[in-house]
């Protein structure tokens, strides 16, 4: 029972990434969360699981859901933001060890290894997910009702060495891409 309790207590401390706000605008212009963004990240990977070849799908969702949890705790940074905040690789891996405490250490291990593998790109399913992470954005860049003023130049050049890693991610991305110069444009 207290491995059980330990569980669900993991699962409502995971509750607060339904409330981190991103700065990524919906459709109908309301800011998404982190939540959302990894939902949408999780729906890519299966909507491209017949392109990726040989790949362990359930590694691949599991680094999906994995990949920002540590940001309920502190926030997510904007990606804008990313290049100059330094620390927050070990602020997010250090909030990822206080959220998954209640669990039992085999499985906290996993999700922290998992964490881990994201972060260093470490497998090629990680590979993956840090590519579909950054196409995931850009697109809620794109498909967002944003603020006036949003900088769609941003888009062109962010996360270009994960997008160009295979030859899937590099086509979508060049369709995301013609889709960022039209809406730069006021298209």
């Amino acid at each position: 029972m207290e491995e059980l309790a330990g569980r669900i207590a993991f699962i409502k401390e995971a509750e607060r990434l339904k409330n981190v706000l991103r700065s990524a605008h919906t459709s109908s212009g309301r800011q998404e969360s982190t939540a959302e963004h990894t939902w949408r990240l999780c729906l890519m990977a299966v909507t491209f699981a017949d392109q990726l070849g040989a790949v362990d799908m359930a590694r691949l969702l599991k680094l999906c859901v994995i990949h920002d949890l540590g940001e309920a705790l502190h926030g997510d940074i904007p990606a804008t933001e990313q290049a100059g905040t330094p620390g927050k690789s070990e602020q997010e891996r250090a909030d990822l060890v206080e959220l998954t405490r209640s669990l039992p250490p085999a499985l906290q291990a996993e999700f922290l290894a998992l964490w881990e593998d994201y972060e260093y790109a470490g497998s090629r399913e990680a590979r993956i997910v840090k590519a579909l992470d950054k196409l995931e954005t850009l697109i809620q860049h794109n498909q967002g009702l944003n603020p006036p003023g949003f900088d769609y130049a941003f888009n062109l050049s962010y996360g270009q060495k994960h997008t160009a890693a295979e030859p899937l991610f590099a086509a979508i991305r060049a369709m995301v891409d013609e889709e960022t110069r039209g809406r730069a444009a006021g298209g």
